[in-house]
Order: C-alpha cells, then structure tokens, then sequence
C-alpha cells in the first residue's frame, strides 16, 4: 500500500506502508543512531512525534520483548529508507503503529535540519493532500505543551526491593534502562507519578528526575516540587529531569531547532577535559552557560549537558548514561551516583 509523509510546509516524501493503516500526526524529527530502532519506538521522549531513521536500513536483527523502554510504543509513527522485517514490521503492525519505508530519508532529514523541526502527518492510502495539510497545520507545536502526565505512571510502583540505597524515581517518562541500571548499580528503585508530592520523596536516599517529552516551561508544579527538594535530599536528573532542576535553580531552557536524537553525540566534561560519546533524545535545552555548575557542555552547539550542585546535593545529566541504545563511555555516571547517596546514607 501507498504512503506518504506530509509536512506542515507542504512538502510531502512518498513510499510504502508496511506496517498499521491510517493517520499519524506529530512532530517530524530524525535520530542518527544506527541501533536500537525498538528502544527508540517505546522511549516516552518520543511522545507526539514522527521517527524518521537516517540508519538506510531497520528492522534487519529483528525484535525482543527485553528491548522495550516503555509497555508499548510511544512514538507517533516510523519513517525509514528500507524497513526489513517481517519481524519489525510485523512487530509494529500489531501494535497499531504506522510506518512508511522507500522514503527519501536523506532528503528529509536535510529538510529539517534547514527548517528545523515541523508538524507532520504519516498516511498510509490514497488520500487527498490538501486535506491533510490542513489537519497538519491545526496540530498543537511542541512548545508550550506538557506531555509528561501522558506517559507517567498513574500509581507509585515498587521496581526493585533491594539494594544499598533506597532511591526513588520522579516518571516524567522514564525509560526502563534507567530503573534497570539503577538497580544494577544497587539500588531499591520504586517509581512515582509525575505529579507526586515533596514530602513523600524526603524520607529516600536519592531522587531521580526521568527523562520525558515535551517542553519542560509548562511544567510549573513539577519544578516547584525539585525546589522544595533541593537541599534536603540527593537528587539526580535526566533529560528532562535535568531541565527541570536547570529551571529550579534558575537557568534558561529553549527550543533547539531539530533537537539532539543518536547515539553518537560529543559531550565534554569541564572538570576533566574528557570528552564523552553520548546518547541522547531531546528537542529542548539548557541554554549555553559559563556558570561554575555547568559542568557538561554540547560540543555541537555549547547548551549545558551537565548541572551540579554540590552544596545542594543535585546534579543532572541532558544525555542518557544509561545508553538504551548507545555507547557506554557515561555508564559509571548512574551507578557511581548510587554508591555515593548509599555512602552518604551511611555515614
């Protein structure tokens, strides 16, 4: 069957559906990794938006259940230069997503590199541009919406029940990667609700702020939550956790023009001199910054990667240590954070 991939600009990219029938709008965006297309599909982060693949092929070492960050898919749809299945293929079908492959991926993506990111809609059939364009064009933009409350967890949930530190996770869309390498790294995780109140996080050895979709401005309660936090327990944030505590501690977030999405993303660490090979997944940022605490930098663009405040115990990362997919040069970042709040425990 037909498809075609229809930007809010009017550009449409034509192939074929190989996977759920129907429509799907979101924002159209791009990941660089090679790997990992299944952790990509059901990362949370990916709420509300269109995934096109620049890897030329997906699908060709198949699906497993383990590979999942999320129950389900998350992402709108799939946009790919060549899908192999039919286990991939086969996989998204059955979970309602719609994927377009024979897309000219090389010419989108340098589409939205120029214009930035853009709604979109992925169709599979006959259907007629002109109306697509407009239901495209009446679609929200990414900034300004709170999309956490979407893909968190409605009722607090025990993770791990063992460990040298108890830690509790803040789920603004937390992957499941990063409740797994925390309890790789020894700790008792249980996870909450976006909107959980302070006072029933202060009796943990460690907060962690998830990652998540949208634009963290909107999210007013959840940062006055991480300020009425600050100081009195160790808290650790990703992604869109580290946004939030850059608001609570008075940084600047903003829109980036097509985002970061790979696996390959160069990320120096101030203190050291070291350069980190990174993954990450997010379309806003914190804003360039000289201040002491800033202590990761993009080396793409120069917005902050990396918070810390020692006297206030908080520290936060905007890339994935925990690399679901992706190299694992900030693998030590999570577990070594759970030694040091088990320590401070102890002492």
């Amino acid at each position: 069957m037909r498809g075609f991939l229809l930007l809010e600009d009017g550009t449409a990219f034509r192939g074929e559906s190989v996977a759920a029938e129907g429509f799907a709008f979101g924002e159209a965006v791009f990941t660089t990794a090679m790997t990992g297309y299944q952790e990509v599909v059901t990362d949370p982060s990916y709420a509300e938006q269109i995934v096109c693949f620049t890897a030329p092929m997906v699908g060709n070492y198949g699906v497993a259940a383990g590979r999942c960050e999320s129950p389900g898919p998350r992402a709108r749809a799939a946009v790919m230069r060549e899908a192999r299945g039919p286990a991939w293929t086969d996989w998204l079908h059955e979970r309602g997503v719609v994927a377009l492959s024979g897309i000219d991926t090389r010419s989108l993506v340098l589409h939205l590199r120029g214009s930035g990111a853009l709604r979109a809609a992925a169709v599979t059939g006959d259907a007629s541009v002109e109306e697509v364009l407009q239901a495209v064009r009446s679609q929200p933009r990414m900034a300004g919406r709170a999309l956490a409350s979407d893909v968190s967890t409605k009722e607090p949930y025990v993770f791990s029940d063992a460990g040298v530190a108890r830690v509790a996770v803040i789920d603004y869309g937390c992957k499941r990667s990063i409740v797994n390498r925390l309890a790789w790294g020894g700790a008792a995780v249980t996870v909450y609700p976006h909107d959980v109140d302070a006072d029933e996080l202060l009796g943990y050895d460690g907060v962690l702020l998830s990652n998540g979709p949208g634009d963290p401005e909107p999210l007013k309660d959840q940062v006055a939550t991480i300020k009425a936090l600050l100081g009195h327990v160790p808290m650790l944030g990703i992604c869109l956790g580290h946004q939030l505590l850059a608001l609570a501690a008075g940084h600047e977030t903003f829109k980036l023009p097509f985002g970061h999405r790979g696996a390959n993303h160069p990320v120096l660490e101030r203190p050291s001199g070291r350069v980190l090979v990174t993954s990450q997944n997010h379309g806003f940022a914190v804003a360039p910054s000289e201040a002491k605490e800033a202590t990761h930098v993009s080396l793409y663009d120069g917005t902050v990667e990396g918070l810390e405040f020692p006297e206030l115990r908080a520290r936060s990362l905007q890339f994935h240590p925990e690399a679901g997919p992706g190299p694992h040069d900030a693998w030590p970042l999570l577990s070594n954070w759970v030694q040091e709040v088990s320590l401070a425990q102890a002492a």
